[in-house]
């Protein structure tokens, strides 16, 4: 006996996703609140910062505290900010090219020990950067790096990092091999291939890295704190921790310096974040 098919009003399905939608947004808005708060807080008259009763959003918009954030003669921010982009750039450029490079060869070239050796280098995924970071000091003292940029960048060229060649691996397994085969009938060599074929297509991948490199990176603290010691070259991070232990007293200027800091990463992730979801997911579907 067939059975007839079961229909939902449009009303009633509406009413049932209403309470969803509110519970989400309430969620959504708590987590919101902190960083309404700090932008605001950044754009509001001095004098209404710590007003009583609090003023929750400005009367009042001025932009003279972030004049004021690069006119500080103790506090180069501008050359702090231009630090911090060039660390980011240089690392997502290393860990793009490295690390998609080394993932090519982990998942097209076939050799003795290729698996062994991939999970040798996802093992090292295990290991906290705490545990080699005196090991590390002392080469980077050795070659003269310490308070410049170099020790902040030039790791990335070597590999990437294991999750990044992972995620890399992931994404060109899905790809067809007899994409391979045709460019390799046309006379590529094995780079030729890679960088004709299989780089423009790991689009989503590289969105992914790129976001996740910027992220971590952008707001890295421990690496600059570790190597960055000279006044001036400092990254944002860094910069911004030290600002609150001196001049903790000027609360407008840390809410702009934090603002500051906080609006490049949300306007990558937002940039890339159709992408992001998709290369996560392309990244998973092949072991």
């Amino acid at each position: 006996m067939a059975t007839l098919p079961i229909r939902i009003s449009p009303h009633k399905l509406f009413g049932y996703y209403i309470p969803l939608y509110l519970v989400l947004l309430f969620f959504a808005a708590l987590l919101l609140f902190p960083f309404i708060w700090l932008m605001s807080r950044s754009i509001m008259p001095y004098k209404d910062i710590f007003a009583v009763p609090t003023i929750w959003f400005p009367k009042t918009i001025t932009f003279v505290h972030f004049q004021n954030m690069f006119s500080l003669p103790q506090w180069p921010f501008g050359r702090y900010f231009m630090n911090t982009l060039l660390v980011t750039l240089g690392v997502i450029a290393g860990r793009v090219f490295s690390a998609s490079l080394v993932a090519f060869g982990f998942s097209r070239i076939r050799f003795p020990g290729r698996d062994a050796l991939f999970l040798l280098v996802l093992s090292t995924m295990m290991i906290p950067f705490q545990v080699v970071m005196i090991p590390t000091y002392i080469l980077f003292n050795k070659l003269g790096w310490l308070n410049t940029l170099l020790p902040l960048i030039v790791p990335s060229f070597f590999g990437g990092g294991a999750f990044y060649i992972f995620l890399f691996r992931q994404f060109i397994m899905t790809i067809p091999a007899e994409l391979d085969d045709a460019a390799r009938i046309d006379g590529c060599s094995r780079l030729g291939i890679y960088w004709n074929v299989i780089f423009p297509l790991m689009g989503p991948a590289t969105v992914t890295v790129v976001v996740f490199s910027f992220l971590e990176t952008w707001n890295d603290f421990l690496h600059p704190l570790i190597f960055l010691t000279r006044a001036g070259t400092q990254t944002l991070a860094l910069a911004l921790q030290q600002f609150v232990q001196v001049q903790f007293m000027q609360a407008e200027m840390v809410f702009v310096v934090a603002t500051v800091a906080m609006i490049p990463p949300l306007i990558i992730f937002f940039a890339g974040q159709r992408y992001f979801v998709e290369g996560m997911i392309m990244s998973g579907l092949k072991g």
